[in-house]
């Protein structure tokens, strides 16, 4: 779910578009109408898919670990070729790309919604990635090139009202989905919309295009996206095989080797996708760690969460998808407040405090055991960590844009809005290296005091890759099945519990890189 609020800095690449092109005043609303439903499939992916995973886990027979690859594979393209898709824009026309990327999303969601096993599943949401990737940045910039200066604010404010309804919807349609349909109509929900999205866009959308500015990093975008995936491959596999495995060594010292020849060609190359240049400015770097420390909380335990509320604590796919809905409803109701603080006290104080609010949330989700009322177990946590997040994300737009020069802005917002996705990434393959270790050793504790049967024990033995997901035989007794089972759900709420403390740490962690490097009067960086 760590899309179920917009990435930072997603106006910002709206707002640093280049000199616009405006369209027709009668064409502005299907400008918009397209935009936002083809923005709508990312964000409804993001928010749905996490609803279905414990449905899709069950289905497929599937481990945790490749359930992870689920979200992970989508995150990593998307991380790895968001500046490319919007480069790729600018050289070979925005609305084509756009286009192109809805295609590929639809085709991809067509594939996931048919297949087969958690392999076939995995390449399809990679693919969807991809798709993503070519879609998100070319919304934002037919926006931000098909108004005029004084349209294109409202025509921010409507993209952004819509983002918000679009996040809040998205779960409990996407729950009630699973509950009532099937998972696979999660994927197949995108293809009406995907086929609407194609017609208004070749019907009304203009085409524009800036080849001066869409010089593509071809070399660097590969070196990203090798360099991530061996990280994240080595870190997920750990998991399961031990880091003294040879495959794991190998993709994590190739994920080493890589990702530093990436950093040596962004640092010479002359059209670089990732400006090393702009971490000159201090409040861009101290901005962009609060990010990923930040986005990297937000991201682990919100993946973990919905696993939490529907294997453990009995919640169905639609109740566990409503369980959020606080958290955004506080985000669309005080982003205009929060932005307002920035003008009355600068960017550093919001940047503290809102992070230091985020991190009590994050740490009121260790608090719920198994079972309970909603409204006093994680009801609490969901209302303390949207307000911290919603004083966190405006001054943290603001931060970033103000940091570098004007011309330079939308490259900034890029590389912030991609740092955020890479945030999530990595978190959840390293969380989750986290919540396998403490299941394990809590089950092992559980279950030594439990009298059962050796076939029985060797059966869940078999199966503690898949954490709360383990099935336990018909044929068990009652009583055995009831004791086995509170000993799985109590292992996995201590795992839980790991996570959601490790958030708390990365968010507190977050506003002290706020106090420690933001300054209170951002002023743009020399070019």
């Amino acid at each position: 779910m760590t899309i179920l609020i917009r990435e930072p800095c997603a106006d910002g690449v709206i707002r640093s578009g280049d000199a616009p092109t405006p369209c027709q005043k009668s064409s502005g609303k299907w400008v918009l109408a397209a935009t936002i439903l083809g923005s709508s499939l990312a964000f409804i992916d993001g928010t749905v898919v996490n609803v279905a995973l414990p449905a899709l886990q069950k289905d497929l027979q599937a481990t945790v670990i490749g359930v992870q690859w689920v979200i992970e594979a989508y995150s990593l393209l998307l991380a790895a070729l968001l500046l490319v898709g919007g480069s790729l824009g600018d050289r070979y026309g925005r609305r084509r790309i756009f286009v192109t990327g809805v295609v590929i999303f639809a085709a991809a969601s067509a594939a996931c919604g048919f297949a087969g096993g958690i392999g076939t599943l995995i390449a399809a949401r990679a693919l969807q990635g991809i798709g993503a990737a070519l879609l998100v940045p070319g919304s934002l910039a037919i926006i931000s090139n098909s108004f005029t200066e004084e349209d294109r604010g409202r025509a921010i404010g409507t993209w952004s009202s819509f983002s918000a309804i679009t996040a809040a919807i998205g779960p409990v349609l996407g729950g009630w989905l699973v509950e009532t349909v099937s998972w696979r109509a999660v994927f197949f929900l995108n293809l009406p919309v995907a086929i609407l999205v194609i017609f208004i866009s070749f019907r009304h959308v203009p085409e524009s295009s800036n080849p001066a500015r869409g010089r593509l990093d071809s070399l660097g975008a590969l070196l990203a996206t090798l360099g991530l995936g061996a990280l994240v491959y080595g870190l997920i596999e750990s998991s399961s095989r031990g880091f003294a495995h040879p495959g794991v060594r190998v993709a994590l010292i190739s994920s080493i080797v890589l990702l530093a020849l990436f950093l040596v060609l962004e640092a010479r190359s002359k059209n670089p996708m990732l400006p090393l240049a702009l971490f000159r400015s201090r409040n861009f770097t101290g901005a962009n760690l609060l990010t990923f420390l930040l986005y990297a909380a937000l991201g682990g335990t919100l993946f973990f969460l919905p696993l939490n509320l529907i294997q453990v604590q009995r919640y169905s796919p639609t109740a566990a998808g409503a369980a959020l809905l606080p958290f955004i409803l506080i985000m669309f109701l005080l982003s205009r407040w929060a932005g307002a603080l920035v003008q009355k006290y600068g960017a550093r104080i919001p940047l503290v405090i809102g992070p230091a609010v985020a991190a009590a949330g994050f740490a009121l989700f260790a608090l719920p055991g198994v079972g309970g009322s909603y409204w006093t177990t994680f009801f609490p946590a969901v209302v303390v960590l949207g307000i911290g997040m919603a004083v966190s994300v405006a001054p943290l737009t603001t931060t970033v844009m103000n940091s570098v020069t004007g011309h330079r802005a939308g490259v900034a917002s890029g590389v912030n809005n991609a740092i955020s996705r890479a945030a999530g990434l990595l978190a959840i393959a390293v969380l989750g290296i986290a919540i396998f270790s403490v299941f394990d050793r809590s089950l092992t504790r559980r279950l030594e005091n439990v009298d059962v049967a050796p076939s029985l024990r060797q059966s869940l033995d078999t199966q503690r890759t898949r954490l709360a997901g383990i099935d336990l035989p018909e044929s068990v007794p009652s009583r055995e099945r009831t004791l086995m089972r509170n000993a799985v759900d109590l292992a996995f709420v201590d795992g839980f519990r790991c996570i959601t403390l490790a958030g708390a740490a990365l968010a507190f962690g977050s506003a002290v890189a706020a106090l420690l490097l933001i300054r209170s009067d951002p002023r743009p960086a020399r070019p």
